[in-house]
Formats: C-alpha cells, sequence, structure tokens
C-alpha cells in the first residue's frame, strides 16, 4: 500500500454534490419517506435468510441423495450472497434501520457468511468507499499478483490469460474469507491503527475474530457431521455453498468498477486527487442492468452503484428513485454517468477490460 493518504479537491465550482444533495433531501422529505429500509427490505431479508438456510435444515434432517444435496448448496450459496448484499451491506453502511442496534445486528450478519465486521467495515466503508479505485489505497483492486486489476499493477506473463482464468478464481472470494483473509487484514489494519468509528481493543478483536471462527466451522463443518452427513459431502457442499456465493458477490462487485469508462485516478506527488470525492466517485463506478427488477432486488441495488457510493447511507430500496436525479444532476454539470443498460453487456465489458489489462504494457 502506498503510505501517503491521498486527499481529494475541496472547491467544486460545479457545485455538483451541493446540489445533488439537496435534490435528493427534497426528494425524501416531499415524500415523507426515511432513508433507510422499510417492509421491502425486511420481507426481502426473510427471503434471503429462508434461501440460505433451509436448504441447511434439510440436509440435516433428510437422507438425500447426492444429486439433491449439491443443488441444496447451491441454493445456500445462491441465499448466502443475497443475506451479504441485501442485509449485511445495508446494515454495516447503518441504512438498513434508523435504529442503531438493528444495523449493528444485521451488519453482524457476516459472522455467519464466514467474514469479520471490523475487517469489511474498514476495508469496504473506509478504504473501497474513501479511496475507490485509487491503486494502492482500495483493496478491492489488490488480487495480488494473479489478476491485474489496473494499469499501474506489475505485469506478469500470466497475466495474458487472466480473462480467462478469472472467473475461476473469483468464486474462492468467501471461502479464502473462512480461512486466511480475515487473519491477514486484521492483523495489517491494527498495524496500521485503522478503524470506523471509534478506535477498537485489539484483544477483543482479535478474540471475536476467533470465537466467531470456531462458531463458524463448528455450525456448517462438524455439527452435520456429528449428526450423521458423510464427512466429504459436508466438505464438497461446503465448498460449492462457498464458491456460488463467491461468484455471484465478486462479479457484481467488479462490474461496478473494472471496467473501459471507469478510471484509476493517480495522486499527484503531494497525494492530491483532482477532484472533489463526490465527483471522483462518478469517474470511477458505472451502473448496470438499472431497469432490471431481478437483478435490482437480488443484488441489493448494488447495480445502481453510483447511487450507492455518493449516497452510502441511503438504504438500498430507494436507489431506483434517486437515480434519475443522479444522473440529470451529473448531465447538468457536464459530468459522466456511466451504465450499461443489461447485465450481459457489463459482463462481456468487463472481461473484455480485463483482457486488455492482460496486455504486456509497452516499455516507456
Amino acid at each position: 500500500m502506498n503510505n501517503i493518504t491521498p486527499t481529494f479537491a475541496k472547491q467544486d465550482n460545479l457545485k455538483f454534490f451541493r446540489t445533488l444533495n439537496s435534490r435528493v433531501n427534497n426528494y425524501f422529505k416531499e415524500n415523507n419517506i426515511q432513508k433507510t429500509g422499510n417492509w421491502k427490505l425486511y420481507l426481502k431479508t426473510i427471503i434471503m435468510f429462508a434461501l440460505f438456510f433451509a436448504p441447511y435444515f434439510l440436509i440435516l434432517t433428510l437422507d438425500l441423495p447426492l444429486w439433491a444435496h449439491l443443488l441444496l448448496t447451491i441454493v445456500m450459496g445462491i441465499g448466502m450472497a443475497g443475506v451479504g448484499m441485501n442485509v449485511m451491506h445495508d446494515g454495516n453502511h447503518g441504512s438498513y434501520s434508523n435504529i442503531n442496534w438493528i444495523n449493528k445486528f444485521m451488519g453482524g450478519t457476516i459472522y455467519i457468511l464466514a467474514g469479520n465486521v471490523y475487517n469489511w467495515q474498514v476495508q469496504h466503508n473506509v478504504l473501497h468507499h474513501t479511496y475507490t479505485n485509487i491503486h494502492g489505497h482500495d483493496e478491492d483492486l489488490d488480487a495480488g499478483r494473479i489478476i491485474r486489476f489496473t494499469k499501474e499493477a506489475k505485469w506478469h506473463n500470466f497475466h495474458r490469460f487472466q480473462q480467462y482464468y478469472s472467473i475461476f478464481l473469483y468464486g474462492l472470494l468467501t471461502f479464502n474469507w473462512s480461512l486466511t483473509t480475515d487473519f491477514r487484514q486484521m492483523k495489517e489494519y491494527l498495524k496500521r491503527k485503522l478503524s470506523y468509528g471509534e478506535p477498537r481493543n485489539p484483544k477483543i478483536l482479535w478474540t471475536t475474530l476467533v470465537i466467531s471462527k470456531i462458531i463458524y466451522f463448528t455450525v456448517w463443518i462438524f455439527l452435520p457431521m456429528i449428526i450423521g452427513v458423510t464427512w466429504w459431502k459436508v466438505l464438497i457442499g461446503f465448498f460449492i455453498m462457498h464458491y456460488t456465493a463467491g461468484l455471484i458477490l465478486s462479479v457484481v462487485f467488479q462490474l461496478a468498477h473494472i471496467t473501459v469508462e471507469t478510471t484509476n485516478p493517480i495522486p499527484n506527488e503531494n497525494g492530491e486527487i483532482q477532484n472533489t470525492w463526490a465527483i471522483h466517485q462518478l469517474f470511477t463506478t458505472v451502473n448496470f442492468a438499472p431497469k432490471s427488477f431481478i437483478v435490482n432486488w437480488y443484488t441489493g441495488g448494488l447495480n445502481h452503484q453510483i447511487e450507492h457510493h455518493i449516497f452510502p447511507n441511503i438504504s438500498h430500496i430507494h436507489y431506483g428513485k434517486i437515480a434519475k436525479i443522479v444522473k440529470e444532476t451529473a448531465q447538468e454539470c457536464n459530468l459522466p454517468y456511466y451504465e450499461y443498460k443489461t447485465m450481459r453487456s457489463a459482463i462481456i465489458a468487463h472481461f473484455k477490460h480485463l483482457k486488455e489489462l492482460g496486455i504486456q504494457p509497452i516499455a516507456s
């Protein structure tokens, strides 16, 4: 990571965010609605948890053939990703409810997804949302050596094939959470004294991490074996569940930032970014399938990534409504508003961009 923390321009001559924020606030005031979730989100929460847990209980209580067992683990993965995108995500942004403890509870559902609240809030809320697409600061761009997400990342010969093999690695996202990522991140974040909100006691954080992992593997690995599910079915099912969820989550998040349109702004020698933070989000973020009810419903509004990045404290159930305001304001200010009409076109654009990033750079 770069040691110089980037800073954004403070002067907005276009008055983009001031105008946009005023219009969005007026929308909620005029319609007399809260910026947080409502019954639509609560109903979706029940559905996502049902998709996640119902197959698990069927596996524990029924003697199923292998094909049914594996099919149910795929459904669990779909539900797992759904809980992450719709419930955990809003909870950790404080937008699920206007009641703080409910947000904390829903944000804490990341523990049943194999993650950790502290690590997620630092990586996602702090590093990703603040330094979006800035190489060396936004960890969503860091895939180690194996995938090259920016032109600033070092090129290796195997990157020529990354548009082919990347999709297979995407599925390992949450599986890596469960085993190694959380321990590595916590060590690094505590060393850098990073936090979201009030700093937390390292001993409590490490204790929480270890205990949560023990409980997690007890529930998802050891309990099924104790009840009588064959050990190899448990392990294969566990991997399939994670791979399904990881693949969904990775693709959804990558489509929003790794395309040919989005940029990777480079701070100057003083660590300064040319644009203000809000305008920076427009240059580094893209929407996809904005009119698709299914994509919008299942992904927790993450297809409206522009709206989410500018207003992370607003629940995703409102993004479809405020998107028109954001788009019109950006156009009035002659600023970009990138969007793909379909998810298919966004996927094609993403892997096309990976192919371009995999080409050996011309030596300067």
